[in-house]
């Protein structure tokens, strides 16, 4: 395909979709995600939901301005517990953020993104082999009745079987988490009480059984190892 025959938004969308690369900055921080692949919903194993939390923010900011602070500000809307590594650029197509979350006291358990897609209106996250879910979220704001809405819209299958397991306790967790993330966001441009609304829709109640030896990729049981032998690893020379 020649650069005319090239659609309008290619530069949107990353370019490269193979193994991810971490960038040495960030290298400690994603030894979960490092040479691993993206997986969509049909490289997961549980039943397949798709979540969607809006919330409303008024006539303070438009669409366009609220995307552009979210992306380059992405990390600082989220509630504490969490941590999000990425460039100064902030999200950009291609860029791979590695996560890190406590999963329990002295537990971090280490994983990451891909950003498949960003534009002006929109970006979207690709989750690597080991995440928790399999598939992709997708961060945007809109004009409604001459305000603006952001939304975060999820479509995803627990990872593997132990994933599966914790889905009841997961969901409330993600509640909780993607709320207080547009509540943060609400906040920051004027709207401190903004209320969030919740909708989840189970798309496909069958598990994907030939999938369960994703376990093997696990990032929880792989964080939790990496922890443990942290004593016997050598140390990094300065």
């Amino acid at each position: 395909m020649t650069d005319k025959e090239l659609p309008r938004n290619a530069a949107s969308w990353a370019t490269n979709v193979g193994p991810l690369e971490v960038s040495p900055e960030h290298a400690a921080a994603g030894y979960n995600i490092s040479g691993r692949r993206v997986t969509g919903p049909q490289q997961g194993f549980g039943r397949l939901w798709q979540r969607t939390y809006t919330t409303n923010l008024g006539s303070a900011i438009t669409p366009k301005d609220l995307v552009t602070d979210w992306k380059l500000h992405f990390g600082d809307f989220w509630p504490k517990g969490a941590t999000f590594h990425t460039a100064i650029t902030g999200v950009t197509p291609g860029v791979v953020a590695p996560i890190g979350i406590n999963a329990a006291p002295g537990m971090e358990l280490a994983t990451g993104i891909l950003v498949l897609y960003a534009d002006d209106e929109s970006f979207t996250f690709m989750t690597p082999e080991g995440h928790m879910f399999a598939g992709m979220i997708t961060f945007a704001a809109e004009a409604v009745a001459g305000t603006t809405e952001a939304s975060i819209k999820i479509l995803i299958r627990p990872n593997d079987p132990l994933y599966e397991l914790g889905w009841p306790v997961m969901r409330r967790r993600e509640d909780t988490f993607w709320s207080a993330t547009l509540v943060n966001l609400a906040a920051k441009h004027g709207m401190p009480d903004a209320e969030v609304t919740e909708e989840t829709v189970c798309v496909d109640r069958k598990r994907l059984w030939s999938n369960w030896r994703n376990v093997r990729h696990n990032a929880g049981v792989r964080s939790g190892l990496h922890i443990v032998t942290k004593p016997f690893r050598p140390k990094a020379k300065a």
